[in-house]
């Protein structure tokens, strides 16, 4: 770990919602000792906003002595659209578990874990022959750079363009810069399908996921993923997974999802999601993570 951030990947609609059991309508679970919530498709709604209902739940969680992590594939550049609403708490884990940053302070980054050079070059490789025509995009903890036939964010200025070889190299002018997540655009398969193949081919190298509607794989180091980070976080304040509540809609929050002792699964949340959780909530749209908040504290 270098103690000192990710992108995430944008994401420009939120799944159509898939086929799911009715809405949690169980007894208010115990109240958390920390609230774990992912942001794009769950606490945010479609149009980048956090509406006063959130607001006013997630101070209230504050009061009542919950801390709150806001978990998400995100670059601390990105997180503008909570830094408002941060309250006393701050900390946010971006880049899909990569960095651990204070939004109190400038964005601080708190934590790092990056993808080292070698392996994100044998995933590019290993890819490449699995899927001819991906391209490639390296977030650095300065911002992201990208190939040339790789559709760029609308959020960020085009960095360098050039092969991802290049991208990856440690004499460039980013060479110093450590590497957050590796992005991968495939413009024909289908989004899961282009996930298992890569994984398949390359997951010895780093650690695959998505929470894009397009064929965009987000790959961080081996082993680092929103759950990896989380729990460092909770173990550092002793708090157990049973006592953490999370949040979440793509399959880029599974596992933390599994890891936490209760999870929600949005309305709207892709079905390996739904699948994987216990608990149902409304969709992002209609504040579901501020539902369950209120019905926690019983409000």
């Amino acid at each position: 770990m270098v103690a000192v951030t990710p992108p995430v990947t944008e994401r420009p609609e939120t799944p159509a919602p898939a086929p799911s059991p009715s809405l949690d309508r169980t007894a208010a679970p115990a109240v958390p000792r920390l609230i774990a919530t992912d942001l794009d498709g769950t606490l945010l709604r479609d149009d980048k906003t956090v509406s006063d209902r959130t607001v006013a739940a997630l101070a209230a969680a504050e009061r009542a002595g919950i801390e709150v992590f806001f978990v998400t594939g995100r670059p601390e550049r990105w997180m503008d659209v909570v830094r408002d609403h941060v309250h006393g708490h701050g900390l946010a884990i971006c880049a899909n578990g990569a960095a651990v940053v204070d939004l109190r302070d400038g964005g601080r980054v708190v934590s790092l874990y990056p993808l080292e050079r070698a392996d994100a070059l044998d995933v590019v490789a290993a890819v490449r022959t699995a899927a001819p025509g991906v391209a490639y995009a390296v977030e650095r903890t300065g911002g992201v750079h990208y190939e040339p036939l790789y559709p760029p964010f609308s959020l960020d200025p085009v960095g360098l363009v050039a092969p991802v070889e290049k991208l990856l190299s440690a004499d460039g002018e980013y060479g110093h810069q450590p590497i957050l997540k590796l992005l991968a655009h495939h413009p024909e398969l289908s989004p899961d399908a282009f996930l298992e193949l890569a994984r398949a081919a390359a997951g010895a190298y780093g650690s695959f996921t998505r929470s894009s509607p397009t064929a965009l794989l987000e790959i961080s180091g081996h082993g680092v993923s929103k759950a990896s980070t989380l729990a460092r976080a909770c173990a550092e304040r002793g708090i157990a997974p049973d006592e953490v509540m999370a949040f979440g809609d793509m399959p880029n929050d599974l596992e933390m999802l599994t890891w936490a002792g209760t999870s929600y699964a949005m309305a709207n949340a892709h079905p390996a999601v739904l699948a994987a959780t216990t608990h149902r909530t409304a969709a992002n749209n209609e504040d579901g993570v501020a539902a369950v908040i209120e019905r926690v504290l019983g409000l």
